[in-house]
């Protein structure tokens, strides 16, 4: 009782410290405040709430239902030929050791907006039968994995990034069962696991696999040698396991996926913490090929960040500034392309699922915004898709992670804290 005392008058305290956020840093040319330090950051969590007789709010002329509650922490998604839905459970991490008593604060406040369910470490495949918009049928995929979140389809291979390795099963179209154990493609990243979620696509010919492997650290706190072959995106070769740094500098790559028409790779990224409610924007970009995007050295190009020691100026002279920016702390953990059959209004762009802040005096998140394009490229404001999840005692009743646009008309998101999955469709 003493220590969780402690602990609420220790946040409350530090979290008041650097007083009202000022507006969020959104698009192209974000105006970036002058970093600031405390002692801890700002620390405000909404508590989980139930969703009772509500449910998400979503644009006039959509409509939102639940298609599977009661999962064991939801994850990514996959929409499959036949119009099945695979979807990732579980949760991972290695347990690693609270460097100081400002890590541990944070490790327990964070846990206050987390589901209480265990993950489930498994696939779960949902079917409707019968095109109704019912997913009636439920079953396990596949079980006992480690950790499990990025998935994709290539040439009846189905692929999971586990946290600790990406593996791969047969796949006949239809099947509700894994027809056997999962293979090793490759070992990947696990020491520590600090940032333990390994996001993945394919590329449009299906000869790589791309893996989004997060840092060991906020800014690399625990020295450089846990950050080997870390933020940063792999390129492998699903047929031999091979593997090489695609592009390099991302803190948290939490989402892939490829941009029709082009076979462009893109990202959503988390930035680093601690330098204030306002910095430093999570973000939306494409990904180069031997790109740079800074971390830990610098953040949007080349604002240094001096934490980061030896300085690099080399390095931050390389950097490259993201496409837009996605506001400070949302937690972006999915992202999909649109298509014409999500309607006019959001059939060119991208979804992004937003998990919500932890460290904002003000949350921000706890949605899914599109992001217009033109041109191929972002152009104007985010506009709230799937909105609602904070109630107005400021908690929240859900958290988005996953999105996967059906190209039949529906947007399908994972929740990680009602323990949901939502599906919404324009109305005909």
């Amino acid at each position: 009782m003493r220590a969780a005392l402690l602990i609420g008058v220790a946040a409350l305290a530090l979290s008041a410290f650097h007083g009202e956020p000022a507006a969020q840093q959104l698009g192209a040319n974000p105006s970036l405040p002058e970093p600031h330090r405390g002692l801890l950051p700002d620390m405000t969590i909404p508590r989980p709430a139930a969703w009772g007789n509500d449910r998400p709010t979503v644009p006039q002329g959509y409509t939102i239902q639940a298609i599977a509650t009661d999962l064991k922490i939801p994850r990514q998604t996959l929409i499959l030929p036949n119009g099945d839905i695979l979807v990732t459970e579980g949760t991972g991490g290695q347990g690693a050791p609270r460097l100081n008593p400002k890590a541990f604060i944070a490790g327990v406040i964070k846990s206050w907006g987390r589901t209480s369910v265990p993950g489930g470490n498994r696939l779960t495949l949902l079917r409707d039968a019968d095109g109704d918009g019912t997913y009636e049928g439920r079953h396990v995929f596949a079980e006992n994995l480690n950790g499990p979140y990025g998935l994709a389809l290539v040439n009846g291979v189905l692929y999971v990034a586990n946290q600790d390795a990406l593996v791969r099963f047969d796949y006949r179209e239809g099947q509700t069962q894994a027809s056997g154990p999962p293979v090793l493609v490759t070992n990947l990243p696990s020491a520590v696991n600090h940032h333990w979620t390994k996001a993945m696509t394919a590329s449009p010919d299906g000869r790589f696999l791309y893996v989004g492997i997060g840092s060991n650290s906020n800014i690399t706190e625990r020295g450089m040698e846990v950050e080997v072959d870390r933020a940063m995106v792999w390129q492998i070769d699903p047929q031999t396991g091979a593997h090489r740094p695609y592009a390099t500098g991302l803190r948290n790559p939490t989402a892939l996926t490829i941009q029709p028409g082009t076979g462009q790779l893109w990202a959503v990224v988390n930035e680093r913490d601690e330098i204030g409610p306002d910095l430093v924007p999570d973000y939306l970009s494409s990904v180069r090929e031997g790109g740079f995007y800074g971390w830990p050295w610098s953040y949007w190009g080349q604002n240094v960040d001096t934490r980061a020691q030896p300085q690099n100026p080399e390095r931050v002279a390389a950097a490259i500034r993201p496409d837009y920016a996605l506001g400070a702390h949302v937690a972006a953990l999915g992202v999909s392309f649109s298509a014409p059959s999500m309607g006019a209004a959001f059939a060119d762009g991208v979804f992004v699922g937003q998990h919500g802040s932890w460290n904002r005096n003000n949350p921000v998140g706890y949605k899914v915004v599109f992001v217009p394009f033109r041109d191929g490229r972002p152009a104007g404001d985010p506009i709230d898709f799937v909105s609602g999840f904070l109630n107005g005692e400021g908690n929240t009743r859900g958290r988005p992670v996953g999105v996967s646009v059906d190209p039949r008309g529906a947007l399908i998101v994972a929740d990680d804290l009602s323990n949901t999955v939502w599906r919404v469709t324009p109305n005909r």
